[in-house]
């Protein structure tokens, strides 16, 4: 089966390197077909639907797994629709369309966009494609360190969550690497923070609502998967603000040329802000997600939103 996520290139950060005394590494998966690491769990996702007979791909998402999903089917020849909450802005309902997917627009919140994309996939041969909740979506997303084990030497990952399936592939990845002992740093906007705000509970939390502009964090509650690897392995949580995110955006353009939302931002945001959890350690690996959620305009009005230099 021939996998439709690349190989990301795997950069040092040598600004941040110099200024914080450390060897700053970059996972760049905005570099992926879908602009984002979400190509990789549910591309292997729809691999294995397609490959079981899936006549129909149906994905609820605000963006970058729609996306991915959107590439996935055209790639397989699947039928696809994405349905996305009315959020979501045009420029990303747009982006979908272009590629050959069907975009619906469904429900105020995800929530009932979900629940829209449920009933649709009580059609025969329709396979319903979560955004981040998924065994398969974790195997793929673990091949992000299948890539980087041996390579590097790495004391720490840094990654933003949402929902939380990049942190359970990362997870998994550096499980079946034997790479079992490196922390994690996790990352979220303020706002957003479902996995903080659940690890500080002890126990899922569905927040009231999301109150981030890093919408394509906007899980109100994060897959259980992602909180038992809180319990069964080292992951330090952390929260930065939108303007810390949107800063990191900024600085992150102007040291490597590349357009990310503040979704990734946030995991960014932990080396730009040098926040304390970093202290410990020498040899950072950051996961840049991505996202398709960006644009010089929508940078630029954030920039003015929060008044940034």
């Amino acid at each position: 089966m021939t996998q439709l996520h690349v190989a990301t290139p795997l950069l040092e950060h040598r600004r941040l390197s110099a200024s914080l005394a450390k060897q700053v590494w970059l996972k760049m998966e905005n570099t992926q077909p879908s602009g984002s690491f979400k190509l990789r769990g549910i591309g292997l996702m729809c691999q294995r639907a397609a490959a079981n007979g899936a006549r129909h791909f149906v994905c609820p998402s605000g963006g970058n797994a729609g996306f991915a999903a959107a590439v996935a089917g055209v790639a397989l020849g699947v039928q696809t629709t994405i349905l996305v909450p009315q959020t979501t802005h045009e420029s990303v309902r747009a982006a979908i369309r272009a590629i050959g997917a069907t975009v619906i627009v469904e429900g105020g919140v995800w929530d009932e966009t979900n629940l829209a994309a449920l009933r649709l996939c009580e059609q025969p041969g329709a396979v319903y494609i979560p955004p981040f909740d998924h065994t398969d979506i974790w195997d793929g997303n673990a091949t992000l360190i299948d890539e980087v084990a041996g390579k590097l030497d790495f004391d720490a990952v840094i990654c933003s969550v949402g929902g939380g399936g990049l942190l359970s592939g990362i997870a998994l990845g550096l499980e079946r690497n034997g790479l079992g002992h490196i922390p994690i740093i996790t990352s979220e906007t303020e706002g957003a923070a479902s996995l903080h705000t659940a690890v500080q509970a002890g126990e899922l939390v569905t927040l009231p609502a999301i109150t981030s502009i890093a919408s394509t964090l906007g899980a109100r509650k994060v897959a259980q998967q992602a909180l038992d690897w809180t319990r069964k392995r080292t992951v330090h949580t952390v929260t930065v603000s939108d303007a810390q995110a949107v800063q990191a955006c900024l600085d992150f353009a102007d040291d490597m040329l590349a357009l990310v939302e503040p979704a990734c931002g946030a995991a960014l945001a932990v080396a730009y802000q040098n926040l304390p959890v970093l202290a410990e350690f020498k040899k950072p690996l950051i996961v840049v997600c991505g996202g398709i959620a960006v644009d010089l305009g929508k940078l630029q009005a954030w920039k003015n939103q929060f008044h940034l230099t």
